[in-house]
């Protein structure tokens, strides 16, 4: 889930498919939560963990990992984070990395609905020891987007898109990692399906969601979330404290009052993870929303109103015919 604090709500809204019920998958509750991922994750003498740094200048940006989201950032045309990264890496081997740039428009006196001469992205990918945290990281690749000779007498560089709405590019690292998950090596291409049927069984998922957290139905909503949790928290080596942090999160719906989710509308369908994962984002270029998952929430704690945003990263796995959340 992902909070942000509530500026505007300024949304074209279309009405959904119907709803079926979708079926239990799983023991997980949020009683046994903690008890089954700590039986679940294996832990070893060397833990890799692998973060990426990012910084960003004069635009906006999308960063994905293996071609998964990692972050979207429609907001700040000036930016900067760090992630760990291990949950979309699923074996050992390449990994991917791609960003996408787009123009942030009007930033107060600069125009940038184009990019401009100092528009950037730098990437920094690096390893260190889950049990060792303090000691320095090993820099793995520094991406920095390439750059042209200007035209001005000092000689200056400016970025090799100037004057464009739209940059991609992609490099590649090699990472270890004492686990594999085949759970997405064996997954259907979704892109191959009738496309009518499959954005109906997806909305029919999210739709289900929607009902479980509306009626506070905790325990069968957790139950939706085995293996998405398994091998997320096996690949970040979470321990007991982590795990609780991690679970109060998962409960904060069923938890804060007036926790009000928003009806299922104005959705796209969108493909990631080379086609075989598959989700509903909004379908709106307000940046606010842009990107965003097409369940969300607003509450208030006194602080103002927030946002919550669920990701569910679907998969339906070879020789089966139902949705799971794989991330």
């Amino acid at each position: 889930m992902k909070k942000y604090l509530l500026y505007a709500l300024l949304m074209v809204c279309f009405g959904a498919c119907s709803q079926k019920k979708a079926s239990r998958t799983s023991d997980l509750t949020s009683e046994n939560y903690i008890q089954t991922m700590l039986k679940t994750i294996k832990h070893c003498d060397y833990e890799p963990m692998y973060s990426l740094t990012f910084e960003q200048y004069s635009c906006f940006s999308e960063i994905l990992v293996n071609d998964i989201p990692l972050h979207k950032n429609f907001q700040k045309e000036l930016s900067g984070r760090t992630f760990d990264i291990n949950h979309y890496i699923f074996k050992s081997g390449i990994q991917k990395v791609t960003f996408r740039l787009y123009p942030a428009g009007k930033i107060g006196e600069r125009d940038l609905s184009k990019f401009v001469y100092d528009t950037e992205m730098k990437i920094e990918i690096s390893e260190y020891d889950n049990a060792k945290r303090d000691q320095a990281e090993k820099k793995i690749v520094n991406y920095v987007t390439p750059t042209v000779p200007n035209n001005n007498v000092y000689g200056e560089k400016e970025f090799i898109g100037i004057g464009k709405t739209y940059y991609e590019a992609s490099f590649t690292f090699e990472a270890k990692v004492p686990y594999e998950f085949n759970s997405l090596e064996k997954g259907q291409d979704l892109r191959k399906w009738n496309p009518e049927k499959l954005e109906n069984k997806v909305v029919d998922f999210y739709k289900n969601q929607l009902t479980l957290l509306k009626e506070k139905k905790k325990e069968e909503y957790f139950s939706y979330l085995d293996l998405k949790e398994k091998e997320t928290r096996q690949s970040l080596f979470f321990n007991e404290k982590e795990l609780r942090e991690i679970l109060d999160l998962y409960l904060d719906p069923f938890t804060i009052p007036n926790y009000q989710m928003q009806p299922l509308e104005n959705y796209k369908l969108k493909f990631y993870g080379n086609g075989k994962i598959v989700c509903l984002e909004l379908n709106s270029l307000d940046n606010n929303f842009r990107g965003e998952s097409a369940l969300w929430a607003i509450f208030d704690e006194g602080d103002g109103e927030m946002l919550d945003f669920f990701k569910f990263y679907l998969y339906i796995p070879e020789g089966e015919d139902e949705l799971v959340m794989i991330r």
